[in-house]
């Protein structure tokens, strides 16, 4: 059963509940709404539907649409015989969370492990007062560089490989033999 924005209970309930959690990861909630919208739309849809089912106002759509294609996960199509434009999430949840991780990635890890590059090198040339200080931005620096490591050899698997990956978690603590 539908009500007046055309979603059902379970579909209002999910795309509420993506708002929430977008928010709490630092996402617009509108346009966490938006995506969650188009993810588990079958069709694409125009801004002017997105704006009605969701009823927030069409600037902000526009908006939230503009950050999810900056994402790269909505992709503006076109639709035969009608001339407005139409907009479509990345379907495969794979291939979505590596969008988003990529993305991530690329606004807060690369601009922190810059700065702990140039943190470290001012040390360098600082007082041995700093000694403490540079400890502990040697080890930030090498657990960012390590886990971007790690991402990089995940990041460049196949979706079927990484899938494979995943279902191992409890066998690579075996095969390390860690406790």
């Amino acid at each position: 059963m539908t009500d007046k924005s055309g979603l059902t209970s379970v579909q209002r309930q999910f795309v509420l509940h993506w708002g929430e959690m977008g928010a709490r990861w630092g996402i617009n909630r509108t346009v966490a709404q938006v995506h969650a919208l188009l993810h588990i739309s079958e069709q694409p849809l125009s801004a002017e539907t997105i704006a009605d089912s969701l009823g927030v106002a069409r600037s902000n759509v526009s908006t939230s649409l503009r950050e999810l294609q900056g994402w790269g996960i909505v992709r503006a199509v076109h639709v035969l015989g009608d001339r407005r434009v139409h907009f479509e999430s990345l379907t495969d949840v794979w291939e979505l969370f590596r969008t988003i991780v990529d993305q991530r990635k690329r606004r807060e890890i690369d601009p922190t492990l810059d700065m702990l590059g140039k943190a470290l090198e001012k040390l360098d040339r600082a007082k041995p007062g700093d000694r403490y200080t540079r400890e502990r931005l040697q080890e930030l620096f090498e657990f960012f560089e390590t886990t971007t490591e790690l991402y990089e050899e995940l990041r460049n698997l196949p979706v079927g490989a990484l899938r494979s990956v995943a279902r191992m978690r409890g066998k690579v603590r075996k095969l390390l033999a860690v406790k």
